[in-house]
């Protein structure tokens, strides 16, 4: 079994808020001492964070779920519960995270770059934070949110200087065992490589590159054809195309064939890969069976001909390709804000649903059995304007709203049915 993985789904789930406490202080010679329980600790947020030192996605291949720390509850004497340490969740460099519909939610292409996966859930209030005027000895608490679950699905995209493209057996692998210390399976058949494979190639004390060999495409690639799809994906990201062409194919296809059809699925694939520097090398050019196209270096992996050749003309093209991109580059920053205020929708069996996280979170922390808390909950709602909202949707006594999972038949007098 391969240990280069380049999909998996991944579940994380943020920790839970920890409960707030009921409690009233007791003290000797100290009458009425009035509530004093504490707040819970939050729950821990999972992120995820690109690391140049992971290599594939092979940790989430058997062992998809990532979970951070729940928050601890609070207690008497106002003592709050600590929060739930954060859950980091390395993921190689050039990581896409999409979710179930298959909409990009990040793009983690550089290291270091990090994204907020799963929020952890906000700890419950104690009933000291519900201490007022007309309530003097509050005998409910919030219970702690839980934290956010979802399943994701994560591509890796790879991040090199330098892909090489060519069709299969053109000698890809060979090339990069070559010029660095990659060690890919070579053999004398097509497809031998099925995983691509990356060589970090030292051209000097100050420079290298990351040369990445992609597994060989066949026309159609660029309609899913084959494995099309989950090799070209790693060409995306490369600075420099280096297109191998080989001068003794097995097939009889000549280079300048191998070229357009090549160059065709590459434009079906994705249209400005046409437009990134290339390097055109024929290679096997010690069994050459066919003349060297207009432009390419002549390549001869086995006996070395032509190698030093072609890793300079590589090394030219990234540092300028690199250049280039310091002084287009721009800043930005993936914000992912909370969601404000709510909506209301209408389900097929006529009710009301209350969409958002204060209305949501107004019902879901608080103990409905108790007539103060199911008294604070009326106030809460009414303050974030959800009863003037279903009035202006036209909403009855009698009929249902729903906001979490809460459901309560509405009644203009405040007398609720939960």
């Amino acid at each position: 079994m391969s240990n280069f993985v380049d999909e998996c789904g991944l579940n994380v789930r943020g920790g839970d808020g920890g409960a707030g406490c009921v409690s009233m202080r007791r003290e000797a010679h100290v009458e009425f001492g009035g509530p004093d329980g504490g707040d819970g600790g939050k729950g821990g947020d999972v992120w995820l964070v690109a690391d140049h030192n992971i290599a594939s996605l092979l940790a989430f291949r058997d062992h998809p779920h990532r979970k951070a720390e729940s928050g601890t509850h609070g207690s008497g004497k106002r003592k709050h519960g600590s929060s739930g340490a954060d859950e980091p969740v390395y993921v190689p460099v050039g990581t896409v995270v999409r979710n179930h519909d298959g909409i990009v939610l990040a793009d983690l292409s550089e290291s270091g770059a990090r994204w907020l996966a799963a929020r952890g859930g906000q700890g419950g209030r104690g009933n000291a934070r519900f201490l007022s005027n007309r309530r003097r000895a509050p005998a409910f608490a919030e219970q702690g949110e839980e934290g956010e679950e979802q399943w994701l699905r994560l591509e890796l995209k790879l991040v090199a200087d330098v892909a090489l493209v060519g069709f299969p057996n053109v000698g890809k692998s060979t090339l990069i065992s070559r010029i660095s210390a990659a060690k890919p399976k070579i053999a004398d058949y097509p497809f031998t490589t099925l995983v691509p494979n990356l060589g970090v190639v030292r051209v000097d004390e100050n420079f290298e590159m990351v040369v990445a060999d992609v597994p060989g495409l066949i026309e159609g690639a660029a309609e899913g054809r084959g494995l099309g799809h989950q090799f070209l994906r790693h060409v995306e990201r490369a600075r420099v195309l280096a297109i191998l062409l080989d001068l003794a194919p097995y097939d009889g296809i000549g280079p300048d064939e191998q070229l357009a059809a090549l160059l065709s699925e590459l434009e079906a694939y994705q249209p400005d890969l046409l437009d990134r520097p290339r390097l055109l090398i024929g290679s096997k050019a010690d069994v050459a069976s066919f003349d060297l196209p207009e432009g390419a270096l002549a390549l001869s992996s086995v006996t070395g001909q032509g190698l030093d050749k072609a890793v300079g003309a590589m090394a030219g093209l990234v540092r300028a390709a690199r250049e280039d991109q310091d002084v287009h580059r721009e800043a930005y920053v993936i914000h992912r804000p909370d969601a404000e205020g709510f909506v209301i929708e209408r389900a097929d069996d006529a009710s009301y649903i209350v969409i958002g996280r204060a209305a949501e979170r107004a019902v879901a922390l608080n103990d409905l059995t108790n007539v103060e808390a199911l008294e604070y909950v009326h106030g809460r709602l009414d303050k974030l304007g959800v009863y003037k909202a279903l009035r202006r949707e036209g909403i009855r006594t009698g009929d249902t709203v729903v906001i979490g999972r809460l459901a309560f038949e509405f009644r203009e007098e405040g007398d609720y049915e939960f």
